[in-house]
């Protein structure tokens, strides 16, 4: 144990990409079951995020509604898929401090993302250039929508089908990308391209389990526009927690120097508090 920890304070002894753990086929299930008992075990901080995440999505909406209609207002909705991993950060916080055995903290979730600034940037300037590449990509494919007046109900499937596979692709490169680096970032000082290899990596490795976490996500997602955002408040904190669970079971970061414990941190968060 001596000799891991002072290779992970030397970057050049470290692999190219943390090993993954072979996972159990419905690893997922049991990853939702333990991220409900984090929001049991912090429901005011839950929803509190949740409804914050809530509101954000009706501003945008909004926003996206009055500059460009309706076609605009899709692709934001499409493009939080891409920006909703950044956003859980604060609940990866959540579910790290339940697991240390603290009363989670609001606060505590600000500090870890500022103290994680860089890194964050980096990723999101990654899923950024997706985004922009799926807008485009879309776009493209806008000019193809059937117009004639006698258009049939078959060259509308076509186009949606057409349009709706190529945002799977995209949406599952984010996926691939996003499925566990930032937990990996925010529990070890690992940096956000070794952490989104590792992400890759562990879930080529677990091809079905993930599947069935990924058919998680999109039920929850469908549920938050069939509810006009409102299952968000509860939903999104589930699926952060989940993440977190799924990362600590799935990613063997030992080589990786922890990030400052949080005994030594917590009595600044309890001045903040207080």
């Amino acid at each position: 144990m001596e000799e891991i920890n002072q290779k992970a304070l030397d970057p050049d002894q470290l692999p190219f990409v943390a090993p993954s753990n072979k996972l159990p086929l419905f690893a997922a299930l049991q990853w939702m079951s333990l991220s409900w008992k984090d929001f049991k075990a912090a429901p005011l901080v839950s929803l509190v995020y949740g409804l914050v995440l809530v509101l954000i999505s009706y501003l945008l909406a909004i926003a996206s509604w009055y500059l460009g209609g309706a076609v605009l207002l899709f692709s934001l909705l499409s493009g939080l898929v891409f920006i909703a991993p950044v956003l859980a950060l604060g609940l990866y916080s959540v579910s790290c401090q339940i697991e240390a055995g603290y009363k989670p903290k609001l606060a505590f979730c600000i500090r870890e993302g500022k103290r994680h600034l860089g890194n964050e940037l980096i990723f999101s300037v990654i899923l950024l250039v997706v985004f922009l590449l799926w807008t485009k990509a879309g776009t493209g494919i806008h000019i193809f929508f059937p117009m004639e007046s006698d258009t049939q109900l078959s060259d509308y499937i076509t186009f949606y089908t057409i349009g709706s596979l190529i945002g799977a692709v995209f949406a599952g490169i984010v996926f691939l990308a996003s499925a566990f680096a930032l937990p990996m970032m925010m529990d070890r000082r690992a940096d956000a391209i070794t952490a989104v290899i590792t992400s890759v990596n562990a879930v080529l490795q677990n091809k079905m389990p993930m599947l069935i976490w990924v058919s998680i996500i999109v039920a929850c997602v469908v549920v938050c526009f069939l509810t006009a955002f409102l299952a968000m408040a509860v939903l999104m904190p589930l699926l952060g927690y989940a993440t977190w669970h799924g990362y600590k079971q799935t990613i063997n970061a030992e080589l990786w120097q922890e990030n400052k414990k949080l005994n030594d941190k917590y009595p600044v968060v309890d001045q903040l508090t207080h």
